[in-house]
């Protein structure tokens, strides 16, 4: 069969197109890639609960440098507290204060102590005056709330039978006790004339006075009174000058206690001025200038340096609020026993941690913190200061556990030999160093003379 020409280049183009095709390799199809392994879960995150604490004190008014001196020792121990990230029943815990001014007024602090209540705080810090503290303590415990005054001394805080109620430092009973033996023993008062003024600290305060200080065989000529917010002491001290005493205790602030005893010696009236620790303030001295110079006062627990963590305490206040007035290494104290509650309860609630708070055993800036079963600090002891050039000056401690004092002497008598020793030993060396230097020196003199011996033979010899 023959083809046409165009048919034959058909076939031939055919036959290429076969053959190409049949050379030609089937692509590999592309792999589909492994689902990747689902990621593992992230570990849940910890809950975070907040600790809201309620502080008061009067923030206003003549007694505000005390207030705000608590306030910054309850906000030192709060910042630690954070620093710390402490962890309480599994969940991080971030402290906040709430802090409130009751101006020192009863009234006006059970309005914010009401106001704390309402917000739900996990426990109280204060308040500052036993005036405030007492009518408000009530609405706290009614509430179950924990409370913890750092400075509130009259005994009818932790009187009135009420489970909330705490307090770190040594009460009236205690103070007064102690204020008043001292009077009539070492100071040798055989008349006192006593003014208070009219508050429930200061009132408090002098009447424990008053019965110590009679049973310790001095005549009382006159019992005055005055008020928290008075400056004019004329009347009351023109009367007492008449009397003729030996002493006289003022119980109350150092707003007042300052300017009385510069009216006092204004009127040449020679007695002894003895007050509590309303009174022991920097601000007293400042108030009453060149008048304070050798009066007395008297705190609770021991001088700052003489605390178990006074030095620590003061150079961290100092540098970040300035002078410590008078209570706020007891606040701060209070703040921490309220968190180390917390933790050995492992709760911060109020009804779980409270219980936790009356079986406490902490080692605080001030002391070793223990309770009595009525919220007391046990074994409170009462140190006595006196105004020499311009200063409070540390004169003795009473009171107080007998073994821990005798502990602390022991601790302070062997940091006295250790100190003994290291002077002893540098004097040794020294001693050591100026002989050998000495004996060096001989030597040295020694083998000069010898030289010039020699010398001196070898030029004889040449002569002769």
């Amino acid at each position: 069969m023959q083809f046409s020409r165009l048919s034959r280049m058909t076939v031939v183009l055919a036959a290429a197109l076969a053959a190409t095709a049949c050379g030609q390799k089937e692509e590999p199809k592309p792999q589909t890639a492994a689902p990747a392994p689902a990621p593992a879960p992230a570990p849940a995150a910890k809950p975070e609960v907040t600790v809201r604490l309620g502080h008061v004190a009067p923030l206003t008014g003549p007694q505000s440098h005390l207030g705000k001196d608590n306030e910054n020792g309850a906000r030192m121990a709060i910042d630690e507290l954070n620093a710390a990230a402490l962890e309480i029943g599994g969940a991080k815990v971030k402290f906040e204060l709430l802090a409130e001014d009751d101006q020192a007024d009863p009234k006006q602090g059970t309005i914010v102590a009401q106001k704390l209540v309402d917000a739900k705080v996990n426990g109280v810090i204060g308040h500052l005056n036993s005036g405030t503290t007492i009518p408000a303590s009530r609405l706290y415990a009614d509430a179950g709330i924990p409370q913890i005054s750092g400075s509130a001394t009259n005994p009818k805080y932790t009187q009135q039978g009420f489970p909330t109620t705490f307090r770190v430092m040594a009460n009236d009973v205690q103070q007064g006790k102690v204020l008043g033996e001292y009077a009539a023993r070492q100071l040798a008062a055989k008349s006192v004339a006593i003014i208070d003024d009219r508050s429930a600290y200061g009132q408090g305060l002098a009447d424990e006075f008053e019965k110590a200080v009679s049973a310790a065989g001095a005549r009382v000529v006159t019992r005055e009174f005055t008020t928290d917010k008075a400056t004019d002491f004329a009347a009351i001290l023109t009367k007492i000058k008449s009397k003729k005493p030996d002493l006289v205790f003022y119980g109350g602030m150092d707003a007042q206690g300052g300017p009385m005893v510069k009216q006092l010696k204004t009127l040449g009236l020679k007695a002894t001025f003895l007050t509590g620790d309303g009174g022991c303030t920097p601000e007293f001295i400042k108030l009453g200038g060149p008048a304070s110079e050798g009066q007395y006062c008297s705190l609770p627990g021991v001088p700052l340096d003489k605390m178990p963590g006074g030095a620590d305490f003061a150079g961290k206040f100092t540098a970040k609020h300035g002078q410590i007035q008078l209570y706020a290494p007891y606040v701060y104290d209070a703040v921490m026993v309220a968190a180390d509650a917390m933790k050995r309860a492992n709760s911060t609630e109020p009804a779980a941690y409270l219980p936790a708070i009356g079986k406490t055993d902490y080692q605080g800036v001030t002391a070793r913190i223990r309770f009595d079963d009525k919220g007391d600090l046990q074994d409170g002891s009462i140190s006595l200061y006196q105004v020499r050039e311009g200063k409070w000056v540390y004169v003795e401690t009473l009171g107080g556990n007998p073994a821990e004092a005798a502990t602390a002497a022991v601790s302070e008598a062997k940091e006295a030999v250790k100190e003994a020793a290291v002077a002893t030993g540098e004097a040794a060396r020294a001693v050591g160093a100026a002989a050998k230097e000495a004996a060096s020196e001989g030597v040295k003199a020694a083998a000069g003379a010898v030289k010039e011996a020699a010398e001196a033979t070898k030029a004889a010899v040449e002569k002769k």
